[in-house]
């Protein structure tokens, strides 16, 4: 849970240095002072992400709409990968505010002081949002696993959704039998390029044979369905839309634990150094704050099967 404005405050006073007070003292010196109290923005206590410099209530200044620095003055971009899958999205349209990502893409709009008429939606292929240089949205919302290496090239806001990942295997197939890691390493498998269930498959599973992989989720569910893999590796949310409304013949086999290691979270990407990283983080807090991430999740995420984890 974030720091609540006034406990960032109260944090920032004891370590600024002490300033002599005057009935004298120019305006301007006051604003300085000012902007740089804001600086010193709270950090999410449960992520390392970007300085967070508002929260629920009490809006920093720096956070205004009007002094937020987007790409066109008033509106605010978002990007995400097309085709818009659900439970993410619903019907392949980002704008209609329903799935899981459009719903959280208007909240934090909302947060940040945004009317749903001033969000402009960019399609933005997922490898290209994570790509070093500079970008043509303000954030982009498109199930990118919170990684160091990948911070390298992008900011992150803090994160909106602890996630795992999870592997689905034609009926058919041996693969649908496995219970154990080592059931699936002679499996052909496959996953989306640069995604952190590519990870999973080649420092988890470690298969037997070069996994597949695939520009987009939507070839690696054509493979699937063809019979050209056996088994794929996507979140478990997506795996529960797969094999209940597009590949019925596939079931999920399990999920993968984390291994005592911290939850994959998906994170809003920011262009790096961005100046909003910490606007946009302290619209995240909040929504975690208030419920508003968890009433979402409920809505649009909710799994009626427990998927068992395999080790």
């Amino acid at each position: 849970m974030g720091l609540t404005w006034t406990d960032h405050i109260a944090r920032c006073q004891s370590r600024a240095m002490p300033v002599a007070t005057s009935p004298r003292r120019p305006a301007a010196v006051l604003a300085v002072l000012l902007l740089a109290a804001v600086g010193c923005a709270p950090q999410d206590d449960t992520t390392d992400s970007a300085a967070s410099p508002a929260a629920p209530g009490a809006r920093a200044a720096a956070c205004a709409r009007e002094r937020l620095a987007t790409q066109t003055v008033g509106k605010l971009t978002v990007g995400t990968d097309k085709p818009a899958y659900a439970p993410w999205f619903q019907g392949d349209d980002p704008a209609n505010g329903k799935g899981f990502e459009s719903a959280v893409a208007y909240a934090v709009a909302d947060r940040l002081g945004f009317a749903r008429t001033d969000v402009v939606w960019q399609t933005v292929p997922f490898n290209s949002s994570v790509a070093p240089g500079a970008k043509k949205f303000d954030f982009d919302i498109n199930q990118v696993s919170i990684s160091d290496e990948r911070r390298r090239a992008v900011d992150f806001s803090s994160g909106y959704y602890d996630v795992r990942q999870a592997v689905i295997a034609l009926k058919s197939s041996d693969a649908a039998k496995a219970g154990t890691l080592a059931d699936l390493r002679r499996a052909r498998l496959g996953a989306q390029v640069g995604t952190t269930s590519l990870d999973v498959v080649n420092d988890v599973i470690r298969p037997s044979r070069k996994p597949a992989v695939f520009q987009k989720n939507d070839y690696a569910k054509t493979a699937l369905k063809n019979g050209q893999v056996d088994a794929i590796v996507v979140d478990l949310p997506t795996a529960f839309f797969i094999t209940a409304a597009e590949v019925p013949e596939a079931r999920i086999v399990g999920q993968f634990d984390t291994g005592g290691k911290p939850a994959e979270r998906f994170g809003l990407v920011l262009d790096k150094g961005s100046r909003i990283t910490g606007c946009v983080s302290a619209a995240v807090d909040a929504l975690r704050t208030d419920g508003t991430l968890a009433r979402l999740e409920k809505q649009w995420l909710s799994e009626a099967v427990d998927a068992p984890v395999l080790r």
